[in-house]
């Protein structure tokens, strides 16, 4: 069985024991929370939202809360000496999926 859900404005196919990075969750590690937005459940028979799947929840388990690898973007222009150097670290929460109801 697996579920399509919707969380930080992205979506994420997921079944029972995936880890999966979501965008930064206000939860504690260790805590468990819900996922109410599901879009799709599959298995035997696919059940499609129109837009979410009534009654439908996947549980999870928060493991971490971190930060991801540094992205660097550089401006440049030419014949001006104008040089941008920027970085950025991208919060994320790290969980696993426990059930899907």
């Amino acid at each position: 069985m697996y579920a399509v859900i919707e969380t930080g404005g992205k979506q994420y196919q997921v079944s029972v024991g995936d880890k999966i990075k979501v965008e930064k969750l206000d939860v504690a590690e260790g805590q468990t929370l819900v996922f109410d937005r599901v879009l799709v459940l599959g298995g035997d028979d696919i059940k499609i939202g129109k837009p979410l799947v009534e009654g439908a929840k996947v549980e999870a388990k928060v493991l971490a809360q971190g930060k991801d690898k540094k992205v660097i973007t550089y401006k440049y222009k030419s014949k001006k000496n104008e040089r941008t150097k920027k970085g950025h670290r991208q919060p994320y929460t790290f969980v696993e999926i426990l059930s899907i109801a």
